[in-house]
C-alpha cells in the first residue's frame, strides 16, 4: 500500500486540510461506511478530544486502556489497550495495569522506515504527561490534575518528558503504575474518554502544531482525508483485536435480534474498509442526505418526528419506517443548558457583596423568565424531559424528589426579582449570547430573547454573537468571551461526578467548567465526593451539590432530549453517540447484498 500525503494550513481559523490516496486491493469492492454528525471537529489531538465531534474520530485512530462494551446497559468498562482490568492497592492509591502485546502504531513517516512499532507503557506515561505541558494547551488536564503524585511537581520542572513522573511509571514496556495522591475510583472511566487516548511521541514531535490534523494511533482507522464537509478513515491493516464476541460485549437477544448483529459474531473487526464521516451541522441538511441516500445513518432533526412516528407517549415508528429502516429511540446519557460566564462581574462573582446578591438575583430572574417546556415541545417535539439541576434522570443520583424551581416558567416572579434589587432597562448589563451560525441555533437564539423580554429585560440587552463552526464557538466560551451560551454536555461516564465536574472552581475554562463557576464549598465537597466509592453518603453529597449549584443560578437547565436514530437495513449496527462516543463505529458492518 502507498501513500501520498499532503497539507495546507490555515492558522487564524485553526483549520487544517489533509488529502490523502489510498490504493485498495485491485479487483475488490471496499466496503464502506457514511456516518454523519452534527459538527466538525476542531481538532483530532487526543489532548484536545473535549467534544463529541472530535471524540467520535478520536475513539476510532487511536485507543485507550479501556472503553465500555459496545451492547451492555447499563454501560460496563472492559479492557481496550490494557490486558485487563486494573489491580488496585488495598488502601486505593496505587494502580497497576497491564498491557496487551499486540498493539502497535499504524504505519507512517513519523517512525523510522515509515513503519509503526509496538504500543508501550511508555506511551501512556508521555501521552497523560503531556496533558500538564503547557505547550499542549490541554483540554483535558483537568481530569488527573491533583490526582497524580508529583505530576504537578514535573510539569513546574519543565514537562521535560525525559524526565520521569514520579507517580505515573512504566515499569516495563508492557507494565503501567499509576500512584495517586489520594484514592480516585472513577480514573478507569477516565481512562476511556478520548482525551486518554495514547499518541506516539514520535509523531507529537515529527508534526508539531499539524498533529491535530495528522493523527498517528493504534486504533482500527487511520486518516485518509480531512475537510470542512467530511473525513474519510481506512482499515488500518496492522489493527488485530481478534473477533467480536458478542456475548461479552452484552448482546441480548430481545434487545438486539432485529438488528441483524449476529452476521458479525465470531469475525474480527473492524468490518469496513473505509468508515466516512460527514459533517452537516443544518438538522434539514442532514435529514436530506439521508433520504438522498449520501449517508447512512441520521440522527432524526425533531422536526421531522412527526413523519417518522406512529405515537409519541409512547414512542412508536410509522410501520413503513419499521419496514424501511432499523430504529432507535432512546434518552441521551446527557443534557442541554444555558450556562452564564460568572468570571464577567457584571452577572457573575463580584468581590462586592451586595453587588453579588444583585448578580445573582439576575441570573434567578432570566432562569425564571425562561420557559424550558416551550423550547422541548417547539424544538423537540415534547420528546425530551425537563429536570432541575445536572444530574439527568438516568443517573442514580437523580432525586426524583427534587421541586422544579430551577425549572418553572415564572415571568412575573422574574420581574419581581429584577424589581427588588433595582434592576431596570438602564442599569442592566448588555450580555453577549454565543451561538453556532446556524438556522436552528438562531430561532433558539429568538425564542429566549422572547422569553427574556416578557419577563422586562430588552432585547437590546442580549447581542448575538454567532460562529461559523463548533470550535470557534467552544474556543470563544474557553477564552471568556461569552456571557452566556447554550452547551450540550455528553456523559464520559455513568456517574453523577463527570456532571458536577462542570462546576469544580479547578475546572475553569479552558477546563471543563466553561461557567467559571467559584464556590470553595462546592469545591471541598466535590473533592470529598471523588474519594468514596459508591454509596448513600455519595449519593447524599452528589445531591447537596446539585442543590448549590441550583441555589446560585449558575445556569438554566436542564433537559434531556430523546435521540431517534434510522439506518438502512444493509447497515448491522447499533448507534450510540452517548456514552460510547463514537466507539461503536468500530464494530459496524454492511450486510451482502442479496
Amino acid at each position: 500500500m502507498s501513500f501520498a500525503r499532503t497539507a495546507c494550513a490555515t492558522i487564524a481559523a485553526l483549520l487544517f486540510l489533509a488529502a490523502c490516496e489510498h490504493s485498495g486491493t485491485e479487483g475488490e469492492t471496499p466496503t464502506v461506511y457514511r456516518h454523519a454528525i452534527d459538527g466538525m471537529p476542531a481538532s483530532l489531538d487526543p489532548a484536545h478530544a473535549a467534544n463529541i465531534y472530535s471524540a467520535t474520530l478520536v475513539v476510532n485512530l487511536y485507543d485507550t486502556l479501556f472503553r465500555y462494551r459496545y451492547l451492555s446497559r447499563p454501560y460496563e468498562l472492559t479492557p481496550n489497550l490494557a490486558r485487563g482490568m486494573p489491580d488496585v492497592s488495598e488502601d486505593g492509591h496505587v494502580w497497576t495495569i497491564h498491557l496487551r502485546d499486540n498493539a502497535r502504531f499504524a504505519d507512517d513517516p513519523a517512525f523510522p522506515g515509515g513503519r509503526g512499532r509496538a504500543v508501550t507503557a511508555g506511551d501512556v506515561v508521555y501521552s497523560l504527561g503531556r496533558h500538564f505541558n503547557p505547550s499542549t494547551r490541554s483540554q483535558g488536564a483537568w481530569l488527573w490534575r491533583g490526582k497524580i503524585a508529583g505530576l504537578e511537581d514535573w510539569m513546574e520542572a519543565g514537562a521535560d518528558p525525559d524526565q520521569p513522573i514520579a507517580g505515573l511509571r512504566a515499569v516495563d514496556d508492557r507494565t503501567l503504575v499509576i500512584e495517586l495522591t489520594e484514592p480516585y475510583p472513577q480514573l478507569a472511566h477516565t481512562l476511556a474518554m478520548a482525551l486518554a487516548a495514547v499518541v506516539p511521541r514520535e509523531a507529537v514531535e515529527h508534526y508539531g502544531r499539524e498533529f491535530g490534523v495528522r493523527p498517528v494511533g493504534s486504533g482500527p482507522f487511520q486518516l485518509e482525508q480531512l475537510d470542512e464537509s467530511r473525513a474519510v478513515l481506512e482499515r488500518n491493516p496492522h489493527f488485530d483485536r481478534g473477533p467480536l464476541d458478542l456475548t461479552a460485549e452484552g448482546y441480548d437477544p430481545q434487545r438486539h435480534d432485529q438488528l441483524g448483529l449476529q452476521a458479525l459474531d465470531g469475525k474480527n473487526y473492524p468490518f469496513i474498509d473505509r468508515l466516512e464521516i460527514h459533517f452537516i451541522t443544518e438538522p434539514t441538511a442532514r435529514w436530506s442526505s439521508f433520504i438522498a441516500g449520501e449517508v447512512d445513518n441520521v440522527m432524526v432533526p425533531p422536526e421531522q418526528s412527526g413523519r417518522v412516528l406512529a405515537s409519541t407517549h409512547p414512542v412508536s415508528f410509522q410501520p413503513d419506517i419499521e419496514r424501511d429502516y432499523h430504529t432507535l429511540a432512546e434518552p441521551e446519557a446527557g443534557f442541554v443548558l444555558y450556562g452564564f460566564n460568572m468570571a464577567n462581574e457584571a452577572i457573575g462573582h463580584h468581590p462586592d457583596e451586595e453587588i453579588d446578591r444583585a448578580n445573582r438575583a439576575l441570573r434567578c430572574a432570566m432562569r425564571q423568565a425562561f420557559d424550558w417546556q416551550e423550547r422541548n415541545d417547539t424544538f423537540y417535539q415534547g420528546l425530551g424531559q425537563v429536570f432541575p439541576g445536572v444530574i439527568p434522570p438516568f443517573l442514580d443520583a437523580f432525586d426524583p424528589t427534587l421541586d422544579d424551581r430551577s425549572t418553572a416558567h415564572a415571568p412575573r416572579q422574574a420581574r419581581r426579582l429584577l424589581d427588588a434589587h433595582d434592576w431596570s432597562p438602564e442599569t442592566l448589563p448588555r450580555l453577549t449570547y454565543g451561538l453556532e451560525s446556524s438556522v436552528h441555533q438562531r430561532q433558539m437564539f429568538e425564542q429566549f430573547r422572547a422569553r427574556m423580554a416578557a419577563a422586562g429585560i430588552p432585547n437590546e440587552q442580549l447581542r448575538r454573537r454567532a460562529f461559523a463552526n463548533f470550535g470557534d464557538f467552544s474556543r470563544a466560551i474557553a477564552g471568556g468571551e461569552l456571557d452566556l451560551f447554550l452547551i450540550g454536555w455528553t456523559m464520559a461516564w455513568p456517574d453523577a461526578l463527570y456532571a458536577l465536574q462542570l462546576f469544580y472552581g479547578p475546572n475553569a475554562a479552558p477546563g471543563a467548567n466553561s461557567f467559571n463557576y467559584s464556590n470553595p464549598e462546592f469545591d471541598r465537597l466535590f473533592e470529598h465526593a471523588a474519594r468514596l466509592d459508591d454509596s448513600d453518603e455519595r449519593t447524599a453529597l452528589y445531591r447537596r451539590l446539585n442543590e448549590m449549584v441550583i441555589d446560585d443560578c449558575v445556569h438554566i437547565g436542564s433537559l434531556s432530549r430523546t435521540r431517534l436514530h434510522l439506518w438502512p437495513r444493509h447497515v448491522l449496527m447499533l448507534p450510540d453517540r452517548e456514552m460510547l462516543g463514537g466507539y461503536f463505529l468500530r464494530f459496524v458492518g454492511i450486510e451482502a447484498a442479496p
